[in-house]
């Protein structure tokens, strides 16, 4: 059989390693607040027109 000190030993090993879980951690430090930036209207605004240059489709073009 193992000696009893080799297992204190280990028992102590692995007490100092695994014995203790980890501490919580906030919701706040897990959570970063940035401010949102001003919309820009010129940018956001709808443009019907603006439509054509992002979107080209010869189907859509002939109504397919």
């Amino acid at each position: 059989m193992s000696d009893p000190g080799t297992d204190k030993q280990a028992a102590d090993t692995r007490k100092a390693r695994f014995g203790a879980l980890p501490e919580r951690v906030a919701f706040e430090d897990m959570v970063e607040e940035k401010p949102v930036l001003s919309s820009n209207q010129a940018v956001d605004a709808y443009d019907p027109d603006g439509l054509a240059v992002r979107f080209s489709c010869l189907a859509a073009d002939l109504g397919l």
